[in-house]
């Protein structure tokens, strides 16, 4: 009997983007898998139910029956603890689970015996970048939120020389060049902006560069030692903190746009921005905190609002950016899942080999119990 896949709405507020899409569905049931989508799951990302049935999958509004008969679930977000419940034992979830902060659902998978897998645990090695989601959904957070920035900000970001006279390019800064700050970068740069960005991390100064913006950073012996073999940021010392917030007091000053992406896994985001500099800002500017949904690093911004300061500084903290830009983040993470997926279904069958390599490393539920050491711990 060919294994059942089950994708179902998202219920999770402010939630947009859905596990699956025609094109991906076409890869899964290559895969000889059956696959159930709930209907409307695709709503937000403007695929209507017959998209779906017309690539090959069976639209049923009953979740419960979709559900209780499914081998495996995929989400973009943890299930809820009603999807939980109605799961068969053994099943397998496949989600953006946030496992380190949503304690509450991997206890209830550990409960309901699923094996449960979370995608932002796939390894940064070569044979995982096709399924790596933190990336792709990254990629379009950094853009959308340079859209939104523009959007907020009251004047044009590229220079422009007309008859009445000059319009000055805005001036952006990016904190944090990972994925989603490179990205920002590469499209404040295609508006016409004038860029500069920082990081901790050594290697991220060349690659900003690279991009036409100018790096800005306290380069010492700390910043050179300053990243995981991973390739993640360390966390700096407190002397390294301070100088770089006097270099970063005297730049941001100066700054027309200001976007912050940094993110620590496992631990709230790292305060990059205070008060003192939100209130040295110039009225009309504006800040994104990427990062609001882990805390933020902007001080003051408050997740789902616009924040206006006294001095009329937009902080804008909108939560779920890639949901902000749904159909293409589901064709991205569709795409992440039906790679991973290639791992668990071969010819129609479950293969659960747990020493695979990128298996191991994103399994978080397994047998009733919680076997991921960093949610576990």
């Amino acid at each position: 009997m060919a294994v059942v896949i089950a994708v179902t709405r998202e219920r999770r507020e402010g939630e947009s983007r859905c596990a699956v899409t025609p094109d991906s569905l076409k890869k899964l049931t290559a895969l000889g898998a059956t696959v159930i989508v709930e209907a409307g799951a695709g709503a937000g990302s403007s695929i209507p139910d017959a998209e779906f049935a017309a690539a090959g999958a069976t639209v049923a509004a009953d979740t419960h029956a979709v559900l209780s008969g499914a081998d495996v679930l995929l989400k973009v977000r943890g299930p809820t603890a009603q999807e939980i419940s109605a799961l068969k034992p053994g099943a397998i979830v496949v989600a953006l689970l946030d496992a380190y902060r949503e304690k509450d659902t991997v206890t209830a998978l550990a409960g309901a015996g699923a094996t449960a897998f979370a995608m932002e645990f796939v390894p940064r090695i070569t044979r995982a970048q096709v399924m790596d989601a933190l990336s792709s959904q990254a990629n379009l957070a950094g853009y959308r939120a340079v859209i939104e920035a523009a959007n907020a900000y009251g004047r044009g970001f590229p220079m422009m020389m007309t008859a009445a006279g000059t319009v000055a390019a805005a001036k952006v800064f990016v904190m944090g060049a990972g994925v989603a700050g490179l990205q920002a970068i590469a499209t404040a740069r295609r508006l016409g902006a004038v860029v500069t960005a920082t990081d901790v991390r050594p290697a991220s100064k060349e690659q900003v560069e690279s991009l036409g913006a100018k790096f800005v950073a306290v380069e010492d012996e700390e910043f050179k030692a300053a990243e995981t073999a991973a390739g993640y940021a360390k966390p700096m010392s407190a002397e390294y903190q301070a100088k770089q917030a006097e270099l970063t007091a005297a730049h941001i000053v100066k700054q027309d746009v200001v976007i912050t992406t940094a993110l620590i896994p496992g631990r709230p985001a790292p305060r990059l921005v205070t008060a003192a500099h939100v209130a040295s800002m110039k009225p009309g500017s504006v800040i994104v905190d990427l990062a609001i949904d882990n805390g933020g690093n902007v001080e003051g911004a408050k997740p789902g609002e616009v924040v206006t300061t006294p001095n009329g500084v937009q902080i804008v903290g909108w939560s779920n950016l890639p949901g902000r830009i749904a159909s293409d983040a589901s064709a991205l993470y569709a795409r992440n899942l039906a790679a991973f997926l290639g791992l668990l279904v071969k010819d129609g069958a479950l293969t659960l080999d747990l020493e695979d390599e990128i298996l191991k490393a994103a399994v978080v539920t397994h047998a009733g119990t919680v076997v991921h050491e960093g949610v576990r711990g």
